[in-house]
């Protein structure tokens, strides 16, 4: 596959700005991100690539005080995200119970979970506020014997977790399939060989699955409210549902397209700008579609 890499310069530079722009560039299409000094580095298939969705994330950004800039080339056709794998990515601490690390780091704080990644390509590291929000919820969350659907895995972390806290099974989907493969790996990392199934797909590939006491999906508002009905069809009468992926401003719109599916809304956190949405599926168990 052959790639653009956008240079994207944000002014004034802030960490917010730069969570912001990589979350809107990943809804147009964008793989994977570098952070710079003074912006981000992301990169897209050129296949993917619309010059009209960029200016439309530059136009329309969020943070009306931010100026972006971009350039476009073409990215090598060597591995361009060599480097990211080489060096890999700094131990992240989720509360008093988690730690995530890459193989490459092992002086890590000791903690009840201790999760191994090697994201290569795919998203969720646990440095992202949104996988951080799923984390701690599912921390003290009762998975025992449990069954779980994890919609757009990415790095399959979410499915790790599941499993490190005793779910009976885990059911995982992703539209990309570099993203599976790296599930897949990251699951072996954490000595996990079975009842975890992992599948190239969208929201579709659940029409035949059986229905789960938990479903997770940190994707972007769109899809969330897109893939909806269908989620709550997978889902049990008295189950649990995890959203994350979107900001604070979005949480009315989702939380009245889940109440419309049969969900009621049981708790909200947010962590900076992005949020977290827990809900209970009513006597309905959710609609049929």
């Amino acid at each position: 596959m052959k790639y653009f890499e956008v240079s994207c310069e944000i002014r004034p530079f802030s960490q917010d700005a730069a969570d912001v722009l990589s979350a809107q560039l990943g809804e147009i299409g964008f793989e994977s991100f570098s952070q710079t000094e003074d912006g981000l580095l992301a990169y897209i298939q050129q296949s993917v690539w619309s010059e009209a969705e960029m200016h439309r994330v530059v136009r329309d950004f969020c943070l009306p005080e931010v100026e972006i800039r971009y350039t476009l080339a073409e990215a090598p056709d060597e591995d361009w995200n060599q480097v990211w794998e080489e060096e890999g990515f700094q131990p992240v601490v989720v509360g008093d119970d988690i730690v995530v690390h890459d193989v490459k780091h092992t002086d890590v704080p000791p903690a009840r979970y201790d999760i191994v990644i090697t994201p290569r390509l795919a998203f969720g590291t646990g440095s992202h506020e949104t996988t951080r929000l799923i984390l701690r919820t599912l921390a003290h969350l009762d998975l025992e014997g449990r069954s779980v659907i994890d919609a757009g895995t990415g790095t399959g972390i979410l499915a790790v977790m599941a499993m490190k806290r005793g779910a009976r099974g885990v059911f995982a989907y992703d539209i990309d399939e570099w993203s599976v493969e790296n599930t897949k790996d990251n699951l072996l990392l954490n000595h996990i060989y079975t009842n975890v199934n992992v599948e190239v797909g969208d929201s579709s590939v659940l029409k035949h699955q059986p229905k789960v006491d938990l479903l997770i999906a940190n994707i972007n508002r769109n899809i969330l409210l897109q893939d909806l009905p269908r989620f709550a069809a997978s889902v049990k009468k008295g189950g649990r549902m995890i959203l994350s992926g979107f900001y604070r401003q979005d949480i009315q719109a989702l939380t009245e397209a889940a109440v419309q599916q049969g969900f009621a809304l049981l708790k909200t956190e947010n962590e900076g700008d992005w949020a977290m949405l827990l809900f209970e599926a009513d006597a309905l168990g959710g609609r049929n579609v």
